[in-house]
């Protein structure tokens, strides 16, 4: 990609009207380099679909007609987000060759302007896991390197962008999982305020705590996505009635006295060559105006067993849907109907989900739940109010996106303890409903992308998408680097 930062998106696009490329040519060389591919971020695609679309958008071209931004250009969802027809296993089993009847709201609006499904992305099952590898085709590879985790749990989105193979993805983010697979592979993650983008067909993991959003190669991808996709959704209960963004129209706004916020709770016990390298971009930030404060956020020590605790507890109930009875997998050889349930659960859900669901209902149970979830509950309280006092000082906070950069594969299934301790800097974001995204600012020691997060109050996705596309602009970042795979534009 040129040095100019112009995003994926707006590359396609104008290639599609200039006719140097058709969009049926476009998206079967997509689709040729994912079946070369060795990344394993896809779990179905789909030719079909893809190319029906692709025909329309010739077709308007061909006669003159205007198209969207977002016409014709390939891109990829989470196989947790449901459509209508295709397959959606959220990475688990129990729904192997599951069918929704309906589509989620974000991919009808995507389906209305002619947006090129290539297929449904790798995924932690039911999003539970830091490193995609808890899926139950295996984890998707970081296209830096293969030998290490793509992260997770929209690990599969991640590396499609990151390895060539969409231009951009839609994921799910319950305590990190756009931001911290955005973070390993060097793209860009947009975790939107809850509320901002429907999550009607979203296949629930934790429901006060999903959300959808973006991942793209550059900062402005994930803003053109952004706001075509957030606006209110009668369909979806906690959908927040009147917005409308324009975050495309504040991303040239100088820094000058923009008050960054510096967590130092975020910097204890983080990686060396991270801390580093969040140190050099505040650095960036001083150099263009922006005012650095350093600050305690105590509340963040209460962060991870909140999150765990209310998260296991809304997941035992969300997945109890999940029987044999109606739709999925069924176990055979069973003697009456609770017999099958036990054994369908038992056979069709993996390791980590059939974990967190006997700590959720644990921590529900009786004589457990005043000590557990009540007391969670409570601290969530704390936790929000902890940052909206931050926000009555600050524009933005930075911190590190994960404590750590991608790990090898394998380490999650040896020490699982060690991988929920590196969502400590992504899970209060969640607890307290705003908004955050990663973004790319430098190499570990093993060429390994870092990833920092920029953290803003609630429904101002505009301050923080500028915040970091005046960065990436500044320093000119790498995530340009050109990997040898995938679609090469």
């Amino acid at each position: 990609m040129p040095k100019d930062n112009k995003g994926v998106i707006r590359r396609i696009h104008k290639l599609l009207l200039n006719k140097d490329v058709s969009c049926q040519e476009l998206t079967k060389r997509y689709l040729e380099k994912i079946n070369e591919s060795n990344l394993n971020a896809y779990i179905n695609t789909c030719e079909e679909v893809a190319l029906e679309s692709a025909a329309k958008v010739d077709k308007k071209i061909s006669s003159g007609d205007e198209i969207s931004l977002l016409e014709g250009i390939p891109m990829t969802l989470k196989d947790n987000i449901s459509t209508s027809g295709i397959e959606t296993t959220c990475g688990s089993k129990i729904l192997k060759n599951y069918k929704p009847i309906y589509n989620a709201t974000v991919w009808n609006d995507l389906k209305k302007v002619n947006s090129i499904l290539l297929g449904k992305t790798n995924m932690d099952e039911f999003a539970m896991g830091s490193s995609c590898e808890t899926s139950f085709i295996g984890g998707a590879k970081n296209p830096h390197d293969l030998g290490y985790v793509a992260g997770g749990s929209s690990g599969g989105v991640a590396s499609a962008v990151a390895g060539n193979i969409a231009a951009y993805g839609l994921g799910s983010d319950t305590g990190g999982s756009v931001r911290q697979p955005s973070s390993f592979c060097g793209v860009v993650g947009l975790k939107p305020t809850y509320g901002a983008v429907s999550r009607y067909g979203l296949i629930a993991y934790a429901s006060s705590l999903d959300q959808i959003g973006s991942i793209g190669k550059t900062v402005e991808d994930v803003s053109i996505v952004f706001d075509f996709i957030s606006h209110y959704d009668d369909k979806d209960s906690t959908s927040h009635p009147g917005i409308k963004f324009d975050t495309q129209g504040n991303l040239k706004k100088d820094l000058k006295d923009l008050k960054i916020g510096v967590p130092n709770q975020y910097y204890e016990g983080i990686d060396k060559d991270v801390k580093e390298n969040i140190i050099s971009a505040l650095k960036v930030y001083e150099s263009m105006g922006a005012k650095i404060e350093y600050f305690d956020l105590p509340e963040i020590k209460y962060a991870l067993p909140v999150y765990y605790i209310l998260a296991c507890a809304e997941a035992s109930s969300n997945l109890a849907r999940f029987d044999g009875v109606r739709y999925g997998y069924k176990a055979s050889h069973y003697k009456n109907i609770n017999e099958m349930i036990c054994k369908t659960r038992s056979e069709g859900f993996g390791k980590e989900v059939k974990r967190r669901i006997l700590l959720g209902n644990y921590v529900l149970s009786s004589g457990y739940y005043d000590a557990y979830y009540k007391k969670a509950q409570n601290l969530r309280g704390l936790i929000i109010k902890a940052f909206d006092e931050a926000f009555s000082r600050f524009d933005v906070l930075l911190t590190p996106t994960s404590p750590v950069t991608a790990f090898p594969e394998n380490k999650s299934y040896n020490s699982p303890e060690e991988i929920y301790l590196a969502d400590i800097c992504t899970v209060p974001v969640n607890i307290a409903g705003v908004p955050a995204i990663s973004v790319p600012c430098g190499f570990d020691s093993n060429k390994l992308p870092i990833g920092m997060q920029i953290i803003g109050k609630k429904f101002h996705e505009s301050k923080i998408l500028n915040a970091a596309h005046q960065f990436e602009v500044f320093t000119n970042y790498s995530y340009n680097k050109d990997l040898d795979m995938g679609v090469n534009l």
